[in-house]
């Protein structure tokens, strides 16, 4: 375990030799979702993941925390100057704060789906995107879920959303682990700081990689997002949903591969 502002996140140091890399995991799963690529990726380099509060095996928050400080504070708690960041989804949204906040701690990156905060998107513009009817019964879903505590309940309107290509028992668990997060944590989360002006701003190498099966607005948001970063590849694969690591890992790890070999170690 890794203290945190008010708390602590439980973490994980491959150790060794290589160069460092850091996995951040979606919003609708925890770090037991890089499984299916850490192998070969610690045969090679010094990975840490670790889980975000409420998520895995962390401890559900109990104060304001947010995503990126307690990056910052896990950082400086492996003894890790500079690494590359490899975040997906939510993960995705903290590596770029990062990138931007101290970029001197990044070598390359690597965005899988990610968030990216300060996208110019309305309500009224997602409903068009997603459709109104389906974006409305989502919500609905959620917040009662939220209401009642409802786990299960919470995970499948969040596989609604972002699992289209079907559930496995992997999946199935990534998803109940993000609902009993997303329950436990409530509003103690701060936003992460907007990014979507700044992505110009971005020099090291980077990828993204995004599935036109994932959620509808984040597609648009992702395909107008990387052409903003400077030199950054745009990978749109057929059939993906939100979980890239779980359906892909081939693909995932090819891009790994390809964008660490033009790191500025």
């Amino acid at each position: 375990m890794v203290a945190v502002d008010g708390g602590e996140v439980w973490a994980d140091d491959s150790g060794g030799d290589g160069p460092a890399l850091v996995m951040l995991h979606p919003g609708v799963g925890d770090s037991r979702i890089w499984e299916p690529v850490l192998a070969p990726l610690t045969g090679k380099y010094r990975v840490l993941r670790y889980d975000a509060r409420g998520f895995g095996r962390s401890p559900a928050p109990t104060v304001k925390f947010s995503l990126l400080r307690d990056l910052s504070v896990v950082l400086d708690h492996f003894g890790v100057a500079r690494a590359a960041f490899v975040g997906c989804s939510q993960g995705g949204a903290t590596s770029l704060g990062l990138t931007l906040a101290q970029p001197e701690r990044v070598s390359a990156l690597v965005l899988l789906c990610p968030g990216i905060p300060g996208f110019p998107m309305t309500n009224k513009e997602e409903a068009a995107i997603f459709g109104p009817d389906k974006a409305v019964e989502l919500m609905a879903g959620f917040e009662r879920a939220q209401a009642a505590g409802d786990v299960d309940g919470f995970a499948a309107v969040m596989l609604q959303a972002w699992g289209a290509t079907g559930t496995t028992p992997t999946v199935l668990e990534q998803a109940r682990s993000a609902a009993r997060a997303a329950i436990a944590i409530g509003d103690l989360e701060l936003a992460d700081p907007p990014v979507f002006d700044r992505l110009g701003e971005i020099t090291v190498p980077a990828a993204l990689m995004v599935g036109d099966a994932d959620y509808a607005p984040l597609v648009q948001l992702n395909r107008e997002s990387a052409p903003r970063i400077p030199g950054c590849e745009f990978l749109l694969v057929p059939g993906m949903d939100h979980f890239p690591p779980l359906r892909e890992p081939g693909l995932v790890l090819d891009l790994i591969t390809r964008t660490l070999a033009r790191a500025h170690w």
